[in-house]
């Protein structure tokens, strides 16, 4: 039987440890916290889950699989960790990010409208989108409890016989393996999905900026469903209507300052309420005295070029990162492809190998993967 050893137990390596033991793999998991615990990225309560991608497609089908596998993981459970409210993309050009965004679906087959703002307008209790050329409708997009999610994909792991050491890892100079907490553990292969953690224990270049994350309290007209989540691509703002009482996500997806996941603070600034505030003031005007009810701080951990680490740096060792900022929502199909490179049945890809990146070759400046919140 192939050994495998995991390190981070995020929704990447979770997701992964997952399927990689249900094909025959014996996996162990080496977390130092807990799945889903707060200093993850994938500990932020709730994601986003769209198709749009400006104009790159394999982003687009990826998260048109992973919508299928994470409506199976919710049945596996037995509770809804996806919930279907549709997503609105607010276009202030005709010819933008948004209108790139749309042929790229129509090319795929993924369901989408392009509507009037004043249409779109109606969705809501309350609306400014003077300033809108039109709005972008993905029916089929929605919200992901995300730390519940990462959660539940652990207890199924473990059902599925993974095996989890709860230790601080640390490379092994003499092989394929990991140094936990000073004990040695070896397999045939090892992946680090650990992170903001990772560019502290291996010569990548990755960014960790701080993300602060805020929900609103609302009146019950504002919940969603019915009310469809949305993003602003122009403004760099998304969010949601009132989920499980969380209140309403409005939140900026500006990228933050640079960030310790260590020692950084886990309040979230007065300039992140400003901002959200002001977008209130635009787009939803009505709810710009709302009060805070929940506020949190999450990471990106980016690369250059914001697009995603999956290499092997060394023999049998492998890198997953750069996630941060859009990969939660692809984790179940992820999990697939990289069980697939592991498996030697796909060769990587080579844009998410470990070559030098750079913002003009990619999507910080295109703005494929912004704003996300998955």
């Amino acid at each position: 039987m192939k050994s495998v050893i995991v390190v981070g137990a995020g929704i990447w390596g979770t997701s992964l440890a997952l399927r990689l033991a249900e094909t025959g793999w014996r996996v162990t998991v080496v977390e130092q916290y807990a799945p889903g615990h707060v200093r993850q990225a994938s500990a932020g309560e709730t994601r986003l889950l769209r198709c749009s991608h400006g104009s790159d497609g394999w982003y687009a089908r990826m998260a048109w699989r992973a919508r299928e596998g994470w409506r199976r993981l919710g049945e596996r459970a037995g509770e809804e960790l996806y919930t279907e409210t549709g997503m609105m993309w607010f276009a202030q050009r005709q010819d933008g990010w948004e209108s790139v965004s749309a042929q790229v679906l129509k090319n795929l087959d993924i369901p989408h409208e392009l509507l009037d703002p004043e249409e779109a307008g109606r969705r809501f209790p309350g609306f400014g989108g003077d300033d809108l050329a039109f709005v972008l409708w993905e029916p089929n997009a929605g919200v992901l409890r995300a730390r519940r999610a990462t959660q539940v994909t652990a207890r199924l792991a473990r059902a599925a016989g993974v095996t989890f050491v709860r230790a601080r890892a640390e490379p092994y100079e003499k092989g394929t393996g990991v140094v936990a907490d000073g004990e040695v553990l070896t397999a045939d292969r090892v992946v680090w999905a650990c992170g903001a953690w990772l560019p502290g224990l291996f010569d990548v270049k990755l960014e960790v900026t701080r993300q602060d994350t805020l929900h609103f309290g609302v009146p019950r007209d504002w919940t969603s469903p019915p009310l469809p989540a949305f993003c602003d691509y122009e403004l760099s703002a998304y969010g949601h209507g009132d989920l499980d009482g969380m209140g309403m996500k409005v939140t900026s997806d500006a990228e933050g300052e640079p960030y310790d996941v260590e020692t950084g603070s886990r309040q979230v600034l007065p300039r992140s309420e400003e901002l959200a505030r002001d977008y209130l003031r635009r787009r939803f005007p009505s709810l710009v005295g709302a009060p805070v009810v929940f506020s949190q701080v999450c990471q990106y951990t980016l690369t250059e070029d914001a697009e995603w680490i999956i290499a092997e740096a060394a023999d049998g060792v492998w890198l997953l990162g750069g996630d941060s900022g859009h990969g939660f929502k692809h984790a179940p199909a992820l999990a697939e492809h990289v069980a697939d490179i592991l498996d030697g049945v796909r060769e990587p890809e080579a844009r998410f190998g470990l070559h030098e990146r750079t913002a003009a070759r990619g999507l910080r400046t295109s703005g494929q993967t912004a704003p996300s919140g998955g």
